[in-house]
Parts: structure tokens; C-alpha cells; sequence
């Protein structure tokens, strides 16, 4: 059998970016042929990604790109099941790197950028299995955005669970970091209120009428409690309506309008936002361990 080198198992573990005693067991069983070892390693990968996706993962982070002539850039969301993998710095790396791969190549959606092959001819696939098998967790790419502009682009990480990357024109590269900050603040719905969706509108102005019924008032009295209760309700979830965070005596379009700018578009994530976590009953789950054992 041939002899594993420590150079052996550095050079395999460069190239899978998996543990050392992964890559040397993987070595010991191939009878020292690298490529074979490469090979066997992303089959248990694989398989270890596998076991893993059945378990929910609600952690994870927002990885954010913008080029450098603020044309193009991109939101990624990649999800693991614990706050501590979120911060590990192999799992902060991908996660940055498929913001910037997205933000180069412009997929069509997570599945193709999934099938998509990076510079080391690996297919990001590829990579997060690895990183599976590496870190011992589900970890998936959830969902991704990217902005392609005439105008430019601003980006706002908060910490590393709230990402908004922000389409303007006009102003200036500290007002665009500004209206970023403000939307991971204030969580506005859309840019206007000629984007609200019809149905949210509609729902709204349902309850508002059921509510407003109950006063005994006139039917026209009722209309204009409507009305105003709808007004307010639009300020309160659009950009343009909402008071600007750092200056509440001001709305974000009337600072806008004093710097001759405009907000083309935004899109904001939030790690986890509509996963439903499990709530573990730790007590229960040592019992049953006993009652196994």
C-alpha cells in the first residue's frame, strides 16, 4: 500500500476543503490515488448532504455584493440550522462568494445556480456538499436577488441577518447607504403606493370597513374614516410615505426630492423570514435517548 504523506492529505484537503482525517481515511481506503480520493470524498459528501436536508435550517446569512462601478450587485440567502455554523468563517465565505457569483453570472434561479460551474470547475452544488460534510449541518442556498442599473447600487448589512440592496438614481453614495439603512429599519413593503398589491389593499380596507361599521356612524362618515385609515396604512408601509429614520420631521420622498434623487426599486431579506423553526423539547428528547438506551 502506498505511503500517505502529510503533503497527501494537505493537498486533498486544498482541494475539498474537507477535515484532515476525512481526507486521509479517504486516501488510506484508495491505496493513496488522489483523484480517487476526491471522489470518494464527495460520494459521502453527498451522501452526509443527504442525511442532512431534513432538518430545518433557519440560521444562516445574507451574503451582499455590489461591483465595483455600482451597476450590479446581489443578495444571497444561505441558511444553516445553528448560529454558531452562521459564523463560521468557511460558511460566511460561501455565502459572500455566491452573492458575488450571482451577482457575475446572473442565474435564473437558485436550481440553476446550483447546476452552475465556478473558476475551479466545481459546480456550487459541489461546494455546498462539501461544506455539509465539513461543518456537519444542512446548509442551502434559499433564495437569491440580483439588480442590474442605469442608475447604481447601495447595500446595508445589518450584523449579517438583514440584507437590502437599493436600485437609485440621483443623490449620492452616502444617500443610497441612507435609504438602505432606513429600509432594514423601517421594513417598508414597496417604493410607492402605486406598488401595493391590490389584494393587501383589499384586505385592509375590508377589515378598516368592518371596524369602522361598529362606530354606528353614517354611511358617509364611515367612507372617510376608511379613507383615512388607508392614508395613514400607506404611509405606513411605503418607502415614500414612511418618516425618514434619521430625520422623522422628514418623509423619505421629501428627502428625496431635496437631493433630485429617486429609488428605482429595493429588495430586503431576513434570514429565516417565513421558516417555521422547531421548537425542541429537550426533556422529551433525553427521555427518549434513556428509554433507547
Amino acid at each position: 500500500m502506498a505511503e500517505i504523506t502529510a503533503g497527501m492529505v494537505k493537498e486533498l484537503r486544498e482541494m475539498t476543503g474537507l477535515g484532515m482525517m476525512e481526507c486521509k481515511k479517504a486516501l488510506t481506503e484508495t491505496g493513496g490515488d488522489m483523484k480517487a480520493a476526491e471522489d470518494l470524498l464527495r460520494i459521502k459528501s453527498g451522501a452526509k448532504a443527504s442525511k442532512a436536508a431534513g432538518r430545518v435550517a433557519a440560521e444562516g446569512m445574507i451574503g451582499a455584493f455590489v461591483s465595483n462601478d455600482g451597476k450590479t450587485g446581489a443578495l444571497v440567502e444561505v441558511n444553516c440550522e445553528t448560529d454558531f455554523v452562521a459564523k463560521n468563517q468557511d460558511f460566511i465565505d460561501f455565502a459572500k462568494s455566491m452573492a458575488e457569483f450571482v451577482s457575475r453570472t446572473n442565474p435564473a434561479d437558485v436550481d440553476t445556480l446550483s447546476n452552475s460551474k465556478m473558476a475551479d470547475g466545481k459546480t456550487v452544488e459541489e461546494v455546498r456538499q462539501a461544506l455539509v460534510m465539513k461543518l456537519g449541518e444542512n446548509i442551502n442556498i434559499r433564495r437569491m436577488a440580483r439588480f442590474q442599473t442605469e442608475g447604481r447600487l447601495a447595500h446595508y448589512l445589518h450584523g449579517s441577518k438583514i440584507g437590502v440592496l437599493v436600485d437609485f438614481s440621483g443623490g449620492d453614495d452616502a444617500l443610497g447607504r441612507d435609504i438602505a439603512m432606513h429600509i432594514a429599519a423601517s421594513k417598508p413593503v414597496c417604493v410607492s403606493k402605486e406598488e401595493v398589491p391590490a389584494e393587501l389593499l383589499d384586505k385592509e380596507r375590508e377589515i378598516y370597513t368592518a371596524q369602522a361599521a361598529e362606530s354606528g356612524k353614517p354611511a358617509n362618515i364611515v367612507e372617510k374614516m376608511v379613507e383615512g385609515r388607508i392614508a395613514k396604512y400607506l404611509a405606513e408601509i411605503t418607502l415614500l410615505g414612511q418618516p425618514f429614520v434619521k430625520d422623522p420631521d422628514q418623509t423619505v420622498e421629501k428627502l428625496l426630492g431635496s437631493k433630485k434623487a429617486k429609488v428605482n426599486a429595493f429588495k430586503m431579506f431576513i434570514v429565516g423570514e417565513g421558516i417555521e423553526k422547531a421548537s425542541a423539547d429537550f426533556v422529551a428528547e433525553v427521555m427518549a435517548q434513556v428509554g433507547q438506551s
